[in-house]
């Protein structure tokens, strides 16, 4: 991953996790676009788009929360996400929903300290990449961590669902 320049971003309830866990973590501010996503982060940090993970909040049948860590570009097969998790179907969360579950606005969401605990999904390939960039909890900034820090603070779970752009 590509080093940018480091300014301090203030305190997010992501980056308060990490600390109190002693994670190692650098933090990627960028200039946030509004529907640019892990592509555009991607392209101004210099990142490969493949280790900048997104955060999708979504939701089974019976409208439980859920989140699945997948590739910046990559898109998430709902069918095979659903078959593998025991769901019947699989959907992202309405941009309010998402808000409500994470505590985070959409474009800002972080897997760490989320306002509710909601089973997390890491699509595998994820687990093989030496550092990842994942977003720090605010629109516009992101932290490089080990992708095996997704396991063991949040206990997420392989699954394998990635489908091309």
């Amino acid at each position: 991953m590509a080093k940018s320049k480091s300014a301090h971003v203030s305190e997010t309830p992501a980056t308060a996790l990490l600390r109190a866990h002693g994670i190692a973590f650098t933090e990627h501010p960028y200039e946030y676009v509004e529907h640019g996503g892990a592509e555009h982060s991607a392209e101004v940090l210099g990142f490969d788009p493949f280790s900048v993970v997104k955060t999708l909040i979504m939701q089974d049948q019976d409208a439980r929360p859920l989140i699945v860590l997948m590739h910046g570009n990559r898109k998430v097969s709902t069918k095979n996400l659903a078959r593998q998790i025991g769901a019947k179907s699989v959907e992202p969360c309405k941009p309010e929903v998402a808000n409500r579950h994470s505590g985070y606005l959409v474009g800002g969401t972080s897997p760490f300290g989320t306002r509710r605990q909601m089973p997390v999904y890491i699509e595998e390939s994820i687990l093989e990449l030496p550092r990842i960039a994942i977003n720090g909890g605010r629109r516009g900034y992101l932290v490089a961590i080990e992708p095996q820090v997704c396991v063991r603070l949040l206990g997420a779970q392989p699954v394998r669902c990635a489908i091309e752009l």
